[in-house]
């Protein structure tokens, strides 16, 4: 049986490090990590790309955009049946999730990254590396891969970029998706799908073909800001902003908000304020659960700002819900437009 062709994208992260002066600095290439991952080859015929390496707390959208744009062109040529691409992790649950809006290619792309640099004690990039490989050039995760979109491989689990979510600052288990669990297990040299994950969000959003319409500019002229909700909040920073001639730079605002949905009422003046100046989405700050629409009706409760105008992100946490109202930015979707996108979320 003729092996598939997988080409490995490299970007950097802690899977890439290498001794600096008091540290570790990125300095790895894709060739470096494939010979790093012993019997890798008898997976697939692999093809290494190396873009300068990074951290990918340094990472920025227009170049996971330049990244999409090189799958599309791997994926047209035939050039690879699949595609895996590694990273830091600080950033690989906005940037798999990114790499999912832009994307519906006809092969399979998994992102992966490493939690222990490879001159640390047991580093997981090699097994990684070889279980993300395993992932794309499975035949039957090339038939389902519409039904699976863009996957994260860390620990011996894949889960789906929408779902996925770094959940610990250094253990080596620090990715989960707490609302759904994993969408694959690897067991010896062998992968199996347990699940398949809800894809109505990608159907969706497909009709604005992100790539093609996206202003790669735009991606940096128009960022989009995420605002936490706390105890006391008083809202401030919210209140200068709506004030100020150029907002601050920003284009559009997403609410990190308490429980199902809520703010603080004395902050509802300026979120309006600002609503009246930029599109404003409301998002959980949990990471998980899908908010309410029609349960508490005191002021800053769901129903209050539903009623005002207020989109709301349905089950997309906050760093994920920015993303999204960042490519419709950039692509210069209306507002009438992108409100009624976030309708069909909820």
């Amino acid at each position: 049986m003729t092996k598939p062709k997988i080409t490995v994208i490299s970007l950097g992260g802690t899977i890439s490090m290498v001794k600096g002066t008091t540290g570790v600095t990125p300095g790895l290439n894709a060739d470096d990590l494939i010979a790093a991952a012993p019997g890798i080859d008898e997976i697939a015929i692999l093809t290494a790309e190396s873009r300068p390496p990074v951290g990918s707390s340094d990472l920025s959208l227009p170049e996971i955009f330049s990244v999409a744009q090189r799958v599309v062109e791997l994926a047209a040529s035939g050039d690879a049946d699949g595609v895996v691409i590694t990273q830091g992790t600080d950033t690989l649950e906005e940037t798999s999730f990114l790499m999912d809006l832009l994307l519906d290619p006809p092969i399979p792309v998994v992102m992966m990254g490493a939690m222990r640099h490879p001159l640390s004690t047991s580093p997981d990039g090699a097994g990684n590396l070889a279980n993300a490989v395993r992932l794309a050039a499975d035949p039957r995760v090339g038939k389902r891969f519409s039904d699976l979109g863009v996957m994260v491989v860390m620990l011996d689990q894949a889960w789906a970029a929408v779902d996925v979510a770094k959940a610990n600052s250094h253990r080596i288990d620090a990715f989960t998706a707490p609302e759904t669990g994993p969408v694959a297990v690897f067991v010896e040299d062998r992968c199996r799908l347990v699940s398949f994950p809800d894809r109505a969000w990608k159907r969706a959003v497909q009709r604005f073909d992100f790539l093609n319409q996206v202003k790669v500019e735009a991606l940096t002229t128009k960022p989009v800001a995420i605002a936490p909700m706390s105890l006391g909040e008083a809202g401030g920073s919210l209140a200068a902003m709506a004030k100020d001639d150029d907002m601050f730079g920003y284009h559009g605002m997403v609410i990190s908000a308490l429980g199902g949905g809520h703010v603080p009422a004395r902050v509802v003046p300026a979120l309006v304020a600002l609503l009246a100046r930029m599109p404003v989405v409301i998002s959980g700050r949990m990471g998980s659960g899908y908010l309410l629409q029609k349960t508490y009706e005191v002021p800053g409760s769901e129903i209050d700002l539903v009623a005002r105008g207020f989109s709301y992100a349905g089950r997309l946490p906050p760093i994920k819900a920015r993303l999204l109202l960042a490519l419709m930015l950039a692509s210069d979707i209306p507002r009438a437009e992108i409100e009624t996108l976030w309708l069909d979320l909820n």
